[in-house]
């Protein structure tokens, strides 16, 4: 009977904890929503969405944030191409090639990265990177799109390669002693019997990668130039994120600048809902079929 009222206990507490985590998370909805909605209402949802202007204290203000938005989408997307198949196929192999004392290593250098600050990431790509594309490339200034993705794709690597590297890991050896006992190579084992065992822990760390892409701001900030402009690849560009935290120090309380930034944030937590979403309902497609 004893243990049977712990383990009550037990269950309650979980679901206590979980009931705080949903609770938190519609807080932050209905505050984003009530404080994001009037700008909305004031500037029109197709001025506000599609406009490419943002001129919040110029005389005649403008508050067209598509910039930001596809600013956001490529950099995000960009940060993923480059940033995911780095850090899968570096997972594979340390899961399954490298030597342990390699393995060791590496998974050091891993876990430094993961802790370095974000302020950190801005500072050696301020200081290193954009000079080099400046040089590099021939650019007037270095700070642009491309520096961004660069450091948001390193900024994620730690994210993928420790999420995939426990999913392999996970794999039960029994799957690839039978695809070698059927003559199958090593990296054809790999490729067709572990990664596919492990594709839902990938996904995941996928998941988490976007998640970090999209919501930096101090790192994407110090490199990217923070200029309101269409998205260019060697132009100064400004993402959702560092359009809130650049002019939220400033902007009068009640304004309507104000109230746009609060708009942003709307959009950005709306966005990050719609990619978790959709990748979810492509593995749970993938995982049924």
């Amino acid at each position: 009977m004893t243990k049977q009222r712990f383990e009550n206990f037990v269950h309650g507490i979980f679901l206590l904890l979980g009931l705080i985590t949903v609770a938190c998370v519609l807080l932050i909805t209905v505050y984003l929503v009530i404080s994001g909605i009037p700008a909305i209402g004031k500037i029109g949802l197709i001025p506000f969405l599609f406009g490419t202007t943002w001129a919040s204290t110029a005389a005649q203000p403008a508050y067209g944030i598509l910039p930001f938005i596809l600013t956001s989408i490529y950099g995000t997307a960009g940060a993923i191409l480059v940033g995911v198949p780095v850090g899968f196929f570096t997972a594979v192999y340390l899961a399954k090639a490298a030597p342990a004392r390699v393995k060791s290593l590496m998974e050091g250098a891993v876990s430094l990265l993961a802790g370095i600050p974000s302020v950190v990431y801005g500072l050696v790509g301020m200081m290193v990177l954009v000079p080099g594309i400046r040089v590099l490339f021939g650019v007037p200034d270095g700070a642009s799109l491309l520096a961004a993705i660069i450091v948001l794709a390193i900024m994620i690597l730690p994210s993928i390669v420790k999420v995939s590297l426990t999913a392999l890991e996970a794999v039960p050896q029994e799957y690839e002693d039978a695809s070698l006992a059927l003559g199958a190579t090593p990296v054809e084992t790999w490729f067709r019997v572990s990664v596919p065992a492990a594709k839902s822990g990938i996904a995941a760390a996928v998941v988490l990668g976007v998640g970090r892409a999209i919501g930096e701001t101090m790192a994407v900030m110090m490199v990217a130039g923070n200029a309101a402009n269409m998205p260019s690849i060697f132009q100064s560009v400004r993402f959702l994120t560092t359009a809130v935290s650049s002019e939220m120090a400033y902007a009068p309380v009640g304004s309507l600048q104000r109230e746009a930034l609060f708009s942003i944030a709307l959009v950005l937590y709306l966005f990050i809902m719609l990619c978790n979403a959709a990748l979810n309902f492509f593995l749970k497609r993938e995982k049924e079929g």
